[in-house]
């Protein structure tokens, strides 16, 4: 919950503590993560400048490639397993393979990549890391 003191939020106050659990929830749905009020992206993987909610500025965040690079561990995680699985039962054909693992892997990726990188900007945010820091 955020509690409004003037223009300042009490989320935003040097001392307290901003609620990790529900930011990253909020960053994994694609809301803002400081108050859920609002559209985290403008497109499919472009923070919105600014919350029209809250105002949080979300250009300060340093997201690079930790979203790609969880992806990219999870979906292999995932994967091969039912890769080697199929392989062991079934005589699937080079061809169809070709084009099944590859093709389910880019979906998979193409699912997980903006709740990843949502999740990334609300810890930095939580967490006060990069340009969220109250000093700068």
């Amino acid at each position: 919950m955020i509690l409004c003191y003037g223009d300042i939020m009490s989320q935003d106050l040097p001392n307290t503590e901003r609620d990790l659990r529900g930011a990253l929830a909020r960053g994994v749905k694609g809301s803002c993560p400081a108050c859920g009020g609002a559209a985290l992206f403008g497109r499919f993987l472009k923070p919105v400048g600014r919350c029209p909610a809250c105002g949080q500025n979300w250009m300060l965040h340093s997201a690079d490639d930790l979203p790609a690079y969880l992806v990219v561990l999870v979906v292999g995680h995932v994967l091969v397993p039912f890769v080697v699985a199929a392989n062991l039962r079934f005589d699937i054909p080079t061809g169809l393979q070709m084009a099944l693992w590859p093709g389910l892997a880019l979906i998979l990726a193409m699912l997980m990549i903006q709740p990843a990188k949502g999740a990334v900007i609300a810890f930095q945010w939580a967490r006060r890391m990069h340009g969220f820091s109250r000093g700068r």
